[in-house]
């Protein structure tokens, strides 16, 4: 059946259907995408595995998603006004955290409809909130979904009625599913032949090709492999076609379709969903949300694209050894092509050498980033403590835009501003009171309060964004015994009070220790910094003070006691002025030694204390 599927082409506009699976983190998108491929008979019984579409080692090892995948299905629904029809469908599998959310909206611009998965024994969590009503901006066609039906403690009747208060339909429209045993999954596939409208046009077959390019993948062998989403014409292999915002030309060496392997194909025609290979090796000449249309009497105007993703939490990447560097460069180029919200620019630190100033949209985004250049690309890394963009007015009334602590102006500053988030939580009931204390010790201001269920409750904050990104979501896991879900979106900035802390190693900052804090928590950091170092840093042949400073006031200070040699070993007995002479004669060279020597801190203490892990 696969083989003649693959080699269709131009199919049918009516009979296609563009859809993605949009859920909160662990609600089962995965397992659901994986009965969908075993029931449409694309992957043979003895290559299925589970999480098929998860192709990265990171995403089996945390059982979290971290790249959207499409594949095209062939399916014949047993019900509806489609029955006996071949349907041709088009499935994109996307993330479920926040961090991702901007692989999320590219995935939902290339389709018409959208399934929204709910856990049946957890119900409708924050993350799903917000994938939802970017589904609704996009005015795609919503078909709720009550995921884990089969587990003991799942209630779908409570949560189906959770559901349609929300998004406005009946409690008997929302399908009930298990993922993992297959119950209710062809029911699902039928409701989205016939509820999903196809793909439109208003162009005729031979007019001039206009692709979105959606994503993208470097393949060290073939070059840049780019995903696509035909809107109008269509595309041939040997055809020359034009990158719109690039300007450059290639030849089409390939096209094909995901399903779910990557198989050629005559051509892909309007609202089909493949892949394009052009052997090129330049990463540059590839953007995610460029059209793509033909060299000769091409398109003249370009596809809307894609908003630009805007980095929450910045932090410097630096390579173990400098020698490395390059290979960071190449290594971060091909990475950027791969995931279109990484942002990177060159930094240089006195401790730390050469690196780059990295934007991500979250905590969890940095840790796989640089996992991931870790592991694809064999490279062993220090990423500094992560930090937010700062607006700084002063005295004068010039304004700076301050990524990095070691770039905060010196002197009396007028104002400064600090990026805030609008935060929802959903929270069960009992934890309310322990959340809304956590929230305003953070410095948050609560915008509302709504009762989603009787037990279930929505509450939304605004706070601070350097207040969220460090231990925030931990400390709210903690107290709410791992049941309360957080999402958060940019909310524009505020004036705090807030000051640089700069960490003096024997009287010389450091800059990679420096952080940006307000003066309220400025005391505990100084003290938590010069702990932490006193415990890592080796002892030196002179004693070491470690003072955290605000501008030229010191906050904390710790002492690395210095190593003794026992100079009164030779003297037993004798005249006391003796010894008194020998431990002076000491005491004035390791003062000499303190002035002309440096502290030497040795890869790993950086590594710890930078390391937002407690342990």
């Amino acid at each position: 059946m696969s083989k003649n599927f693959a080699a269709t082409t131009f199919t049918d506009l009516s009979q296609i259907r563009n859809f993605c699976i949009i859920a909160h983190i662990d609600h089962g998108k995965s397992t659901l995408a994986d009965r969908i491929l075993q029931y449409s008979q694309v992957v043979a019984a003895r290559d299925m595995r589970d999480q098929f579409l998860d192709n990265m080692d990171i995403e089996r090892e945390r059982g979290i998603t971290i790249k959207a995948q499409n594949v095209r299905l062939p399916w014949v629904p047993r019900s509806g006004k489609h029955q006996g029809e071949e349907i041709v469908f088009q499935m994109i599998d996307t993330p479920g955290h926040v961090d991702f959310t901007y692989e999320v909206s590219r995935a939902l611009e290339a389709c018409e409809g959208a399934v929204l998965l709910v856990d049946a024994a957890q119900g409708i969590e924050a993350q799903t909130l917000a994938n939802l009503y970017l589904a609704m901006e996009n005015d795609l066609e919503i078909i709720p979904v009550l995921n884990k039906i089969d587990l003991p403690a799942a209630d779908p009747d409570k949560f189906a009625e959770e559901i349609s208060n929300i998004i406005g339909c009946t409690p008997d429209e929302v399908l009930r599913v298990s993922g993992k045993t297959g119950e209710g999954v062809e029911e699902l596939l039928d409701r989205v032949a016939e509820l999903v409208p196809p793909p439109s046009t208003d162009k005729p077959l031979d007019a001039p090709a206009r692709a979105m390019i959606f994503d993208s993948v470097y393949d060290t062998y073939r070059g840049v492999v780019t995903y696509i989403r035909m809107i109008d014409g269509k595309l041939l292999p040997r055809q020359k076609v034009t990158m719109m915002s690039t300007g450059a030309n290639h030849e089409l060496l390939e096209v094909g379709i995901v399903s779910p392997t990557m198989q050629k194909c005559q051509g892909l025609g309007p609202g089909e969903v493949g892949y394009l290979i052009t052997g090129v090796k330049n990463v540059r000449e590839t953007k995610v949300g460029d059209t793509v249309t033909w060299a000769n009497n091409g398109a003249e105007t370009a596809l809307k694209g894609y908003q630009e993703p805007k980095p929450m939490v910045y932090s410097g990447l630096f390579p173990i050894s400098q020698a490395d560097f390059p290979d960071l460069r190449d290594a971060l180029e091909k990475l950027q092509l791969n995931d279109a919200s990484l942002t990177f620019e060159p930094e240089t630190s006195v401790a730390l050498g050469f690196g780059f100033r990295c934007g991500f949209l979250g905590l969890l985004h940095m840790e796989i980033t640089r996992d991931r250049l870790e592991r694809e690309f064999d490279l062993d890394l220090i990423s500094t403590a992560p930090s937010v963009t700062y607006r700084v007015v002063a005295e004068d009334g010039s304004e700076q835009v301050i990524h990095n602590p070691s770039d905060w102006p010196g002197g009396k500053l007028r104002e400064v501003y600090e990026p805030i988030v609008k935060t929802t939580i959903i929270v069960p009931a009992e934890f309310v009171g322990t959340t809304m204390e956590l929230c305003q010790s953070k410095r948050g201001q609560m915008g509302g309060m709504d009762y989603l269920s009787e037990d279930r409750v929505e509450l939304r904050y605004t706070m601070p964004l350097g207040e969220i990104i460090f231990d925030f979501f931990d400390q709210l896991k903690s107290r709410t015994k791992g049941y309360a879900s957080l999402n958060y979106e940019e909310a524009g900035e505020q004036m705090a009070d807030l000051v640089k802390v700069d960490v003096l190693l024997n009287g010389e900052p450091v800059d990679a220790f420096s952080a940006i804090v307000h003066r309220d928590s400025a005391l505990w950091y100084g003290n938590k910094m010069t702990k932490k170092l006193k415990e890592l840093i080796p002892r030196q042949q002179f004693e070491v003070p470690i003072q955290a400073a605000i501008g030229s006031k010191v906050i904390a200070r710790e002492n690395i006691r210095a190593m003794r040699k026992d100079v009164l070993a030779k003297c037993y007995g004798g005249d006391i002025s003796r010894k008194r002479k020998l431990l002076e004669k000491q005491k004035a060279g390791k003062k000499r030694m303190k002035n002309l020597g440096s502290v030497s801190v040795p890869q790993e203490a950086f590594v710890a204390a930078l390391s937002t892990d407690e342990n």
